[in-house]
């Protein structure tokens, strides 16, 4: 075996991985821009701009969970191996985004709402990753 034939499937499964992320991260992230629209567009939330309630940040807060989960899930399945380990790097990545959001939206509204996001970015990966270890484990 020669060193090329042996990087090839290394090379390979560090594309898949890099797709495995990246989908997940789309997925999250069109998912969010989505609900959010929706429930501008339905007068659920107020305009853009202006103050939303704590009541209704919640709910967002409890949406955005959801599709966290779900976006690590997609990176789960997708992860040629370590499925757990494939939805924490995505957890890392969201931990980022939501940091530089809460610093970029510090003055705009209630400290708590951009805080939940920063801790619950983890937890919300680690559950993701865990759905797709028992699903693998299971079958």
């Amino acid at each position: 075996m020669t060193a090329f034939t042996v990087r090839v499937p290394r090379r390979r499964a560090l594309h898949r991985s890099a797709f495995a992320i990246l989908a997940g991260l789309g997925t999250a992230v069109l998912l969010t821009h989505a609900a959010d629209h929706v429930m501008h567009v339905a007068g659920i939330v107020p305009h853009y701009g202006r103050p939303v309630p704590d009541g209704l940040l919640l709910f967002a807060f409890a949406y955005r969970c959801l599709i966290a989960v779900l976006g690590c899930l997609v990176t789960a399945v997708l992860a040629p191996a370590r499925p757990l380990r494939h939805a924490l790097i995505l957890g890392g990545i969201g931990t980022v985004l939501a940091s530089l959001g809460a610093v970029a939206m510090w003055n705009h509204g209630p400290a708590w709402y951009p805080l939940a996001l920063i801790a619950s970015a983890m937890p919300c990966a680690w559950l993701g990753g865990w759905i797709e270890e028992r699903a693998r484990a299971s079958g």
